[in-house]
């Protein structure tokens, strides 16, 4: 009974820290563009004459999804037409589960796991499930019965696929470096120092990777400057025929998606949950591990979040030709270059 419910308390704060982060990244998305574009931006909703910078818009945005007319076209698969943001959105729920939030800390005599799901290949698992999410995207705009909706389907699904086939072939190489496929034994492996003060964290051991990832997860997340599944303002998305919740549902599903490619990128890269230098052990110590994954997350999603208020949309051509002829040959080169040069320094 105390493994079960330990399993529910980790698998409660993994769905709490992505949705609720999700939730935060509208308000912050709303703000970030404001500042870069001289705007003072939400600041409307208010509860009891407290309006605290509009962090309540995204408590009026949930209200407003749930209470809005849920719309379902005469044309379209009545069921498929449901399903497809709740495929989208259980994959990315799904993918949280198997990172590392925090190691091991022993409480009460006991040795707890922070991690909700523990896995030998969790890198394989978190990966699946992100390419299991095209299902949903490809199904809303098959589903819609609009011909629109059908073009930004395909469209997204050659984005993802691209783009998730360059993960694979990016995070080849600091997984060969770490010597697993275990997201908790990456973090270890990146426990040490060079020199005696300089983590050997997968961001100084491989900056192309690092860079590239990037660009890739930015891409299969579907978000700025890569977002021409949906484009709303320029062009129709895959989800041009849903309303109300169903189309929250997609929404929170970019969110999220973004969180995990940011979480999977802070714990292959930032060195996970650890500390340089400092001691976690007992409750504090496990505190201290999720606070800093949480911290080095949220600085990739700051990061991202510049980029995308910063550069234009590609060209459906352009995203394309970056993937293909760029991003995965790069990677690529990198991985064999780093197999060499492992086998010439032992």
């Amino acid at each position: 009974m105390i493994l079960l419910a330990w399993t529910a308390v980790k698998v409660g704060y993994a769905l709490a820290f992505g949705l609720g982060l999700a939730g935060f990244l509208g308000w912050v998305e709303r703000k970030q563009s404001a500042v870069a574009q001289d705007r003072i931006g939400a600041n409307r909703a208010q509860i009891f004459g407290w309006r605290l910078i509009g962090l309540f818009h995204p408590i009026a945005d949930g209200i407003k999804l749930i209470t809005k007319e849920d719309f379902v076209p005469a044309r379209a698969l009545r069921p498929f037409h449901a399903l497809a943001p709740a495929l989208s959105l259980g994959c990315c729920l799904l993918c949280l589960a198997a990172l590392p939030f925090g190691g091991t800390v022993e409480v009460f005599g006991r040795v707890w796991s922070l991690q909700p799901f523990e896995s030998r290949v969790g890198l394989v698992y978190v990966l699946a499930f992100l390419a299991l999410g095209v299902h949903g995207v490809v199904m809303a705009g098959y589903v819609s019965g609009s011909n629109y909706g059908l073009l930004g389907g395909l469209r997204g699904a050659a984005q993802m696929v691209a783009y998730e086939v360059c993960m694979a072939a990016i995070l080849a190489a600091p997984m060969f470096l770490y010597g697993t496929l275990d997201l908790q034994e990456a973090v270890l492996a990146q426990g040490g120092y060079w020199g005696g003060w300089l983590p050997t964290w997968g961001v100084f051991r491989q900056p192309l990777a690092f860079v590239l990832y990037l660009v890739a997860g930015t891409a299969a997340s579907k978000r700025i400057p890569f977002d021409l599944p949906e484009g709303e303002a320029e062009i129709v998305g895959y989800h041009v025929e849903y309303s109300g919740m169903k189309f929250g549902m997609f929404m929170i599903s970019d969110f999220v998606e973004n969180i995990v490619v940011c979480g999977l990128g802070a714990t292959l890269f930032l060195g996970g949950w650890g500390i340089p230098f400092v001691s976690l052990a007992g409750a504090w110590g496990g505190l201290l591990m999720l606070a800093s994954f949480a911290v080095k997350t949220c600085a990739l999603l700051f990061l991202l979040m510049q980029v995308r208020w910063t550069l234009p949309r590609f060209r459906v051509d352009q995203l394309l030709d970056l993937g293909w002829k760029s991003v995965l040959p790069l990677a690529l080169l990198n991985f064999l270059a780093t197999v060499w040069g492992a086998w010439l320094w032992r």
